[in-house]
C-alpha cells in the first residue's frame, strides 16, 4: 500500500475516536424524538404554561373572605360595649321575671307589672342614695371643721410616742408647700373633663340597660315565641326549659347575694353600734349592698365609708373598722360565700369560685357578677342530657383500699 493511503487511514481512525469521545454515552441525541412518541408542539407548550382558570376566582374569594373577617372583627370590637349592656339587661330581666310573672298571672298587664317593679326598684335606689348622700355630706362638713382638732391629737400622740417636737403650723406648711400636693391638684384640675365624660357615659349605659331590661321583661313571652318560631318542635321544648332554668338560677343567685348582704349588714351594724359610730343602720345597709353587688372591689369600697365616719369619732375607731372588714371578708370568701352560693345555685364551691375568676378575666366586673348564674344555668341544662352509669361498689370509690380477694359489685345509682 502506498504511504499516502496509510496516512489517510490513520487520520480517519483518529477522527472516529474523537467523535466517540464527544458523543453522549447513552441514548439518542436530544433533538431526535423518542421511538413511538410524537414531537411536542409549541401550542401544547404554551397551553401548559398558561394560568389555571380557577386561580383568579380563588384569589378573589380569599381576599373577600379576609375582608369580611376584618369587617366583622372591627364591628364586634365597636359593638362589644352594647353587647355587654344587652347581656346585663337580659340577666336583670331574668331576675325580675318571677315578680312580673306573679303580677301578670293575677290579671295585670305585663307592661304595667314590669313598670311597677322598675318603679319600686328605682324609688328604693334613689332613696338609699339620697340618704347616704346627705349623711356623707354632713359628715364631711363635720370632719373638715374638726380637722384641726384631729391633727392636734395625732401630733401630740407622735410627739409623746417618738419624743419629737412637731407643731401644727410646721405640718400644715410642709403639706401645703409639698410637691406631691401641687401635682395632685394640677392633675385633679386637668382630669375634671375626664370625670365628667365618665359620669355621662355611665348614665347613658344605665339608661341603655334599663331600656333593654324593660323590653326583655315586658315582652318576655313574645320574645320566647319569636325564638321558638325558628326552631322545630323538638328544640322548642329544650329552649323553653333552658329559659326556665335560667330564671330559677338567676333568682337563686340574687337570693344568695341578698342573704349575704343581710348577714354582712347585721355584722357591721353590731360593730358600729358597739363603737358608737353615728348612722350605724344606714352604714350597715351600705356595706351589705355594695360589698355583695359590686364584685372584686365592692368590699373595700363599702368599708371606706364606715372608716371615714368612724374617723370623725376617734381615729383609732377607723383602724378597728378596717381590721373587722378584712377579717369578715376572709370569713365570707372562704366560709360563707362558697357554701351559701353552692346551695342556692346548686354548684360546687370550687366551680363557683372558678367561674368568678374566669368571668372576671373575660369581662371584668360584669363577668364576675353574672358568671355564677350563667354557669349554674349551663350545668343544670346539661345535667339532663349527660348519660350517667351505675357506679361499682369499689372501696376505692369511697377512698379506702381494696382488700385481697374482694371483687367489685355494681350498685345502681339513684338518678334524679
Amino acid at each position: 500500500m502506498a504511504p499516502t493511503d496509510e496516512i489517510n487511514t490513520d487520520d480517519r481512525e483518529a477522527d472516529r475516536a474523537d467523535d466517540r469521545e464527544t458523543r453522549p454515552a447513552s441514548g439518542p441525541r436530544d433533538d431526535s424524538p423518542a421511538s413511538g412518541e410524537p414531537p411536542t408542539s409549541p401550542l401544547r407548550l404554551a397551553a401548559s404554561a398558561r394560568m389555571p382558570r380557577w386561580l383568579p376566582r380563588a384569589a378573589v374569594l380569599v381576599l373577600a373572605l379576609y375582608a369580611c373577617f376584618q369587617l366583622g372583627s372591627w364591628a364586634f370590637h365597636q359593638l362589644i360595649g352594647l353587647l355587654i349592656n344587652i347581656l346585663i339587661a337580659f340577666f336583670v330581666a331574668l331576675a325580675m321575671e318571677p315578680a312580673v310573672g306573679r303580677m301578670a298571672a293575677r290579671g295585670m298587664r305585663r307592661g304595667v307589672a314590669t313598670f311597677l317593679v322598675f318603679l319600686a326598684l328605682t324609688i328604693a335606689t334613689i332613696g338609699f342614695v339620697v340618704l347616704l348622700g346627705s349623711m356623707l355630706a354632713g359628715q364631711i362638713v363635720d370632719m373638715v371643721e374638726q380637722f384641726p382638732k384631729y391633727l392636734d391629737s395625732v401630733i401630740n400622740w407622735v410627739n409623746h410616742t417618738f419624743h419629737t417636737e412637731l407643731s401644727r403650723v410646721e405640718v400644715r406648711d410642709s403639706l401645703l408647700h409639698s410637691d406631691w400636693l401641687q401635682k395632685y391638684v394640677q392633675n385633679s384640675a386637668t382630669g375634671v373633663l375626664d370625670v365628667s365624660a365618665t359620669v355621662l357615659g355611665g348614665l347613658f349605659r344605665l339608661l341603655t340597660i334599663f331600656l333593654f331590661s324593660f323590653y326583655f321583661a315586658a315582652d318576655g313571652p313574645r320574645l320566647r315565641r319569636a325564638v321558638c318560631s325558628v326552631l322545630p318542635p323538638a328544640r322548642q321544648a329544650e329552649v323553653l326549659r333552658a329559659w326556665e332554668i335560667a330564671v330559677d338560677k338567676t333568682g337563686g343567685y340574687l337570693y344568695s347575694r341578698g342573704l349575704m348582704a343581710l348577714i354582712s349588714g347585721i355584722a357591721h351594724y353590731v360593730l358600729l353600734q358597739i363603737l358608737g359610730v353615728p348612722y350605724a343602720p344606714a352604714l350597715a345597709v351600705w356595706v351589705g349592698l355594695v360589698s355583695q353587688f359590686i364584685p372584686t372591689i365592692g368590699t373595700y369600697l363599702a368599708g371606706a365609708l364606715p372608716m371615714l365616719i368612724a374617723f370623725t369619732v376617734d381615729p383609732w375607731y377607723a383602724v378597728w373598722v378596717l381590721g373587722f372588714v378584712v377579717i369578715y371578708q376572709q370569713f365570707e370568701n372562704y366560709m360563707l360565700q362558697p357554701k351559701l352560693t353552692a346551695r342556692t345555685v346548686d354548684i360546687h364551691p370550687a366551680v363557683a369560685f372558678g367561674s368568678v375568676i374566669a368571668g372576671t378575666a373575660l369581662m371584668g366586673a360584669v363577668g364576675a357578677l353574672i358568671a355564677i348564674p350563667a354557669v349554674a344555668t349551663l350545668q343544670a341544662f346539661l345535667g339532663a342530657y349527660v348519660k350517667r352509669y351505675d357506679v361499682t361498689d369499689d372501696p376505692r370509690v369511697h377512698g379506702r383500699h381494696q382488700s385481697r380477694g374482694q371483687g367489685p359489685t355494681v350498685v345502681p345509682e339513684a338518678r334524679p
